[in-house]
C-alpha cells in the first residue's frame, strides 16, 4: 500500500520522530469544533527544512497524503487527515531566525506561535500585531490567512507577510518574496501560498513586518439597548476615519456566556470592546471622538481600561469566546462560522443571523471584528444529535447566502478547510476551475492536504 511504504521509508528518515502510537495519533486528529476524531496514519515531527524535502520526495513517489499541523486551533478542520496519511507536526521548527529591527521585519519558522514570538520581540520595541485570538503557529497563520481583533488597524496575514520559504509537492524548496517593502517581479506566489491551507506547499519560513509598540494604549467597553444601535456605532466609526485599533461586537447571548464561562457580570446587552493605540495625546482625542458617536446612538456603562493588566484581563476573556459560547449549550461542542460584508451592510447580517437563529430553536452567539465587517456566530450542538445538526447546517447555509446576497464572503476569518466548500462554486463562479488548475498544476498527484478547501468536480 502507498501509505504503509511511505511510513516504512519515513522511519528510516526520522527514526523515532516517526510516530505511530495510538495516543499522539488521536491528540494529531482532534479539532476544536464538532468534527469527528480523525487521527493520521503516522505523525513526523521534521527539523529543517531539508527533511520537509525529503519527506515529500517520499510521499510524492508513493502517494501518501502529507497534511501540516501547526497549533491546531483552526476552526474548519484544516489539520484532519481526512484521507489518512502523514500529519506534519511543525512544533520542532519554532525558531527566530532573524530579527531586522532596522527594516522592521522578522524571519521566523512556522511552528512559533504568536505569543511566543511576541514575548521575544518585546526587548526591541517591536511587536507582531496580528490577533487572531488562539494561541496561533505562524505557519498556521499564514497558510490559513488569519487575522483577528487588530485587523481594522494593522491588516490580516496577507498584509503582514513580506516572504515565504515553501516546500512544494516534489520536495522542491523554493522562496517567494524579499524583505524588499514591494516588488513588480513575477507571479506573487507569496500571496497564493498565504491563505492556501497547506494544499499547494508546506510553508517552512516566514518573514514578517513588524510594528513599533504604541506609546500609549487604551482599552474600552460600552453597551447598547440593541445589536442595531451597536452595529451602526460601528458603521459611523469606520466611515468618519477613527483609527481604531480593536473594534468587537458582542451580542447579548455571547455577553451571557461571558457571564456564565468566566464570571464577567456584565449587563446582558449587546457591548462594543474597544482599543485606540497611538500617542498619549492621540489615544484621549480617540477615545473623546468616539464616545460621542457612540453616545448618538444610545450608548452606555462606558468604562476604560487603562493599565496593562485591566487591557489583558478583557482581551483574555474576549479570546475566550468560544468556550463562553460552549457553556450555553448542553452538548459541549461549538459550530463556528463566520462571514464578512461591505461595513455598510454589517447591520443586516447580523441582525438576519440573529432571526434564523431563533428560527431554527439554536442557541447561538455573535461576535466579531466588526471594524472589517466580519462577524462569527457560534451554535451550542450535541454533535449524537441529528435534528439540532441539521439545523445548524440549515444555520450556516442561510448565513452564506446572506453574505453572498449582500456583496461579501462565506469566510472572513476561518477559511475554507472541510465546512465551507461547498459555498466555494457560489461565491467564486466559473474562477473555481482555474483554482483546480492552480492545485494541478502545484500538486499533480494530490497528496497535499487532499480534500480541503475545493470541492469535488462534477
Amino acid at each position: 500500500m502507498a501509505i504503509a511504504g511511505a511510513i516504512s521509508q519515513l522511519a528510516g528518515l526520522l527514526g523515532d520522530r516517526l510516530v505511530t502510537s495510538g495516543a499522539v495519533l488521536d491528540q494529531h486528529g482532534q479539532n476544536e469544533t464538532y468534527y469527528p476524531l480523525t487521527p493520521p496514519d503516522a505523525v513526523g515531527f521534521p527539523e529543517t527544512t531539508e527533511e520537509i524535502s525529503a519527506i515529500l520526495k517520499i510521499c510524492n513517489a508513493e502517494t501518501c497524503p502529507v497534511v501540516p499541523y501547526g497549533a491546531a486551533s483552526s476552526l474548519e478542520g484544516q489539520h484532519l487527515c481526512t484521507s489518512g496519511g502523514i500529519s506534519l507536526d511543525m512544533g520542532r521548527m519554532s525558531n527566530i531566525l532573524k530579527i531586522n529591527a532596522e527594516d522592521l521585519n522578522v524571519v521566523v519558522q512556522p511552528g512559533i506561535t504568536r505569543i511566543r514570538l511576541n514575548e521575544e520581540l518585546r526587548a526591541t520595541g517591536l511587536f507582531f500585531p496580528i490577533d487572531p485570538g488562539a494561541d496561533a503557529s505562524i505557519g498556521g497563520m499564514a497558510a490559513t490567512r488569519a487575522s483577528g481583533t487588530t485587523a481594522v488597524r494593522y491588516g490580516t496575514m496577507r498584509e503582514n507577510i513580506l516572504a515565504l520559504e515553501a516546500v512544494m509537492a516534489d520536495g522542491t524548496i523554493i522562496r517567494t518574496g524579499s524583505h524588499a517593502r514591494k516588488s513588480s517581479t513575477g507571479y506573487d506566489l507569496t500571496h497564493l501560498l498565504i491563505g492556501s491551507e497547506g494544499t499547494l506547499g508546506i510553508i517552512t519560513e516566514v518573514t514578517l513586518r513588524l510594528q513599533g509598540i504604541p506609546e500609549a494604549i487604551k482599552a474600552a467597553t460600552c453597551r447598547f439597548a440593541s445589536v442595531e444601535d451597536a452595529v451602526n456605532c460601528v458603521i459611523l466609526t469606520i466611515q468618519s476615519g477613527l483609527p481604531m485599533a480593536r473594534i468587537e461586537l458582542l451580542d447579548e447571548m455571547m455577553v451571557r456566556g461571558f457571564n456564565k464561562y468566566s464570571g464577567a457580570g456584565l449587563p446582558e446587552e449587546p457591548h462594543l470592546f474597544l482599543e485606540f493605540h497611538g500617542t498619549q495625546a492621540g489615544v484621549e482625542e480617540q477615545s473623546a471622538t468616539f464616545e460621542e458617536i457612540a453616545a448618538d446612538y444610545g450608548a452606555k456603562g462606558w468604562e476604560t481600561a487603562d493599565t496593562t493588566e485591566a487591557r489583558n484581563a478583557l482581551w483574555a476573556m474576549r479570546h475566550k469566546s468560544h468556550y463562553a459560547s460552549a457553556a450555553l449549550g448542553a452538548g459541549g461542542h461549538i459550530w463556528p462560522t463566520d462571514v464578512c460584508v461591505p461595513i455598510s451592510r454589517l447591520a443586516e447580517a447580523v441582525l438576519q443571523a440573529q432571526r434564523d437563529a431563533v428560527r431554527l430553536g439554536l442557541t447561538s452567539t455573535i461576535v466579531g471584528h466588526v471594524g472589517d465587517g466580519n462577524f462569527h456566530a457560534g451554535l451550542s450542538v450535541d454533535p449524537n444529535d441529528p435534528d439540532e445538526m441539521a439545523r445548524a447546517e440549515e444555520f450556516t447555509s442561510a448565513l452564506a447566502e446572506t453574505a453572498l446576497r449582500l456583496g461579501g464572503t462565506v469566510s472572513g476569518e476561518h477559511g475554507v478547510g472541510l465546512g465551507k466548500q461547498k459555498f466555494m462554486t457560489a461565491e467564486h463562479g466559473p474562477a473555481l476551475a482555474y483554482m483546480r488548475a492552480i492545485k494541478a498544476g502545484f500538486d499533480p498527484s494530490n497528496i497535499l492536504n487532499p480534500g480541503k478547501m475545493l470541492p469535488a468536480a462534477n
